[in-house]
């Protein structure tokens, strides 16, 4: 197929996903899981195959260790595996979004307006390594009801094209589902593989109603900048905490050590930490030396530095010295992406906040104290797509969040914004019912709207849901 026909393939696909009926989605979700079980030794396998050969271009210099771990799709003891397949089981346990009224409005007699959930309709879904995005995102669209067109990164390209065969497998096989007008069509998740494919997507914004890009900054920047089709996404993962003047010792030693080490790589992970100049030689050294415990490079301003200093820190274990380094202002807005952490001391909470709308990249941010005032404060005055009082930047995601799973995280101000799950791949539309009146049948001496609201009980709220 050429590059147009798979995008006209999706756009017929989108088309008649919007009829397709909830009991279907979970007929093809339900047999995508049996599939991927049956072929996990395969899908295992092509993903062994992968790692080795990514393995050699770390070893070269060509590729990034960050990028190298999340290729990974068993885990220790099949962890992963099972994860991916439990990822399954929560999206299509998710009530289903489409056909949901969220506003319904009587405008006159016999005139009623209803404002209901649909699809986006065809997503191209751009990301580098972890192929188990190829899951993820097949699920939530099938899910949603959009069809999907996939491309992911070279280096997982033995995983993603059997993890694509079996979900078309399935979709293909999947019990029929009584009652249904309309089939499930096949091509609801197609998957491309060069990068030429991709330049001639991103210029198809007849068929293509949105791009998701997942993966690293340069990818996500190109993407943005090459198409003229809405992207959802983020480029930075900029992610800061602040411990407050009344921050608790436990908690911030707890909160931060995990938003650091928990996955380094992953655009959650913390990059910054701001400490108020109060508790730089209390909580703040109880931190540091949490970190560097954990093998952490920390990147200490001139003040949390002499704080380190005079803390002994640096005498505590034979390396701890080489984790310890001045840091640059070119540390403060940058994602490592690894076990490094920037450290600024700052003299008040609004200059903490300063700090990170001024450097951070409006992700997710933390504060820790036990001042419920100062909370709030930051809470509002961050410009993020998520703000955490006292808990870890890590639980910015899809999953933890409840959503299945997750198409990415956006930092947008538009249509999805964070940790975007079923909403990101859903708009609304809006159904009129009428009784023969006319626009101009309403105004100054004639009939006046009544502007009603209609009750949204389960009724009205499922009124279109097939």
């Amino acid at each position: 197929m050429s590059v147009e026909d798979i995008a006209r393939a999706a756009r017929a696909a989108s088309n008649m996903l919007q009829t397709v009926s909830s009991a279907q989605k979970s007929s093809v979700l339900k047999r995508i899981k049996e599939v991927l079980s049956e072929r996990r030794d395969e899908i295992i396998s092509a993903n062994n195959q992968d790692k080795a050969a990514a393995q050699k271009e770390v070893e070269a210099g060509r590729l990034s260790a960050s990028l190298f771990k999340r290729l990974d799709i068993e885990g220790k003891d099949g962890d992963k595996f099972e994860t991916l397949l439990q990822g399954v089981d929560d999206v299509d346990r998710i009530a289903d979004p489409i056909g949901q009224v969220t506003l319904a409005r009587k405008l006159d007699d016999g005139l009623d307006l209803f404002r209901v959930v649909c699809p986006v309709g065809v997503c191209l879904v751009i990301f580098e390594a972890r192929p188990e995005v190829v899951v993820n995102i097949a699920c939530l669209a099938i899910k949603s009801g959009n069809a999907a067109i996939l491309k992911g990164g070279k280096e997982a390209a033995r995983t993603n094209r059997v993890l694509a065969e079996a979900i078309q497998h399935a979709i293909a096989t999947a019990a029929p589902t009584e009652g249904c007008q309309s089939r499930f069509p096949e091509t609801a998740v197609q998957v491309v593989e060069t990068r030429d494919e991709i330049n001639a997507l991103l210029d198809m914004d007849r068929y293509v109603d949105i791009v998701i890009p997942r993966g690293s900054n340069s990818l996500v920047r190109h993407i943005q900048s090459s198409t003229r089709i809405p992207v959802l996404g983020h480029a930075d993962g900029v992610c800061s905490t602040f411990l407050d003047a009344s921050a608790d010792p436990a908690k911030a030693v707890h909160c931060v050590v995990d938003a650091k080490t928990n996955y380094p790589a992953a655009c959650n992970s913390t990059e910054t930490l701001l400490v108020h100049e109060s508790v730089l030689s209390t909580v703040f050294v109880d931190v540091a030396r949490a970190l560097v415990a954990t093998g952490v490079r920390v990147h200490a301003d001139e003040r949390s530095l002499a704080a380190i200093t005079a803390a002994g820190i640096l005498e505590s274990s034979d390396n701890a010295a080489a984790l310890v380094s001045a840091a640059k202002p070119s540390d403060f807005g940058h994602e490592y992406t690894d076990l490094d952490i920037a450290v600024c001391v700052v003299d008040s909470l609004d200059a903490a906040i300063d700090h990170i709308n001024a450097h951070g990249s409006k992700h997710t941010d933390a504060i820790i104290t036990e001042d419920a005032e100062n909370a709030q404060w930051f809470m509002r005055r961050v410009d993020a797509a998520g703000v955490y009082w006292n808990a870890s930047t890590r639980f910015a995601d899809g999953f933890r969040y409840g959503f299945g799973a997750e198409i990415g995280v956006s930092t947008n101000k538009t249509h999805a914004r964070g940790p975007a799950g079923l909403e990101g791949l859903t708009i609304y539309k809006y159904y009129m019912f009428g009784s023969g009146q006319g626009a101009g049948d309403f105004g100054a001496g004639k009939k006046q709207f009544l502007h009603t609201d209609i009750p949204l009980d389960d009724q009205v709220r499922n009124k279109f849901v097939l």
